[in-house]
């Protein structure tokens, strides 16, 4: 999705970056990895094919995906000066900011049609609006990042910014402003109980307390239940995100 090619997501104790051509050699490093292979359901795929990949979803209106990051540090701040900075970082700079030590998983949002209300909605109210499904995935890869809390702050954040801009990624994905979100939704592996958890606590529910046909689990959430979860947070700073010079002087030719 080209939504986010130059937008960042800035919190305490996340960043999110759009996935971009630099990062492809971190994320290939991740996805060789056979039990991150069988948690996201992947094949392992050859360099050259995961830049062909990022490249592709970049352009495909049906995907939005962003890359999770340590948290970058304020302008002015230094270590040791207690995390008081000068003020907000005004833009994340590709390749610096995101560096591969500091890259620890992405998390995406893939959009289908509503085959279920097509096929059982009134007809006028099918040609009139699009009914659409957001599915999610999330995934922490870096071993030393899991258990601090980096999942939901990734998971909490992907969702702001999706409530946020809902009408903005409907029109990408639809062409047409008749859309709608139905609702969210995650499939786990029934094993996966860290992730069932983890989306339960942020409030989605489980369609059916048993696994389906392929031993998933899966949980939904309402874009209505969705924006509660946000009254009381501090809201995330959209920053722009500029690509690692080399890169953008290629995307330019």
């Amino acid at each position: 999705m080209k939504l986010n090619a130059t937008t960042s997501i800035s919190t305490s104790k996340i960043l999110l970056v759009p996935y971009s051509p630099h990062h492809v050699p971190q994320y290939h490093t991740w996805m060789q990895n056979p039990t991150l292979q069988k948690l996201t359901a992947s094949e392992p795929l050859s360099l050259e094919e995961e830049y062909a990949m990022q490249e592709s979803w970049r352009e495909d209106g049906d995907k939005l995906t962003f890359i999770a990051c340590l948290p970058v540090k304020k302008e002015g701040e230094e270590e040791g000066n207690g995390g008081k900075g000068e003020g907000e970082k005004k833009v994340v700079q590709g390749g610096l900011d995101d560096e591969d030590d500091g890259m620890i998983g992405d998390v995406n949002l893939f959009l289908s049609e509503d085959d279920e209300e097509e096929e059982n909605g009134p007809q006028n109210q099918r040609q009139q609006t699009k009914s659409v499904i957001g599915e999610i995935e999330i995934m922490v890869a870096t071993p030393s990042a899991r258990g601090k809390g980096h999942g939901k702050a990734i998971l909490i954040t992907f969702l702001w910014y999706i409530i946020q801009n809902t009408s903005a990624i409907l029109l990408e994905y639809t062409k047409t402003a008749d859309a709608t979100l139905r609702y969210l939704r995650v499939r786990i592996d029934a094993e996966n109980q860290t992730s069932i958890s983890l989306f339960q606590k942020v409030g989605f529910t489980k369609r059916s307390p048993t696994p389906n046909y392929f031993n998933e689990i899966e949980l939904r959430l309402s874009p209505s239940d969705a924006t509660l979860l946000f009254k009381e947070m501090q809201e995330p700073s959209i920053v722009l995100y500029e690509l690692p010079a080399a890169v953008a002087k290629q995307k330019a030719q």
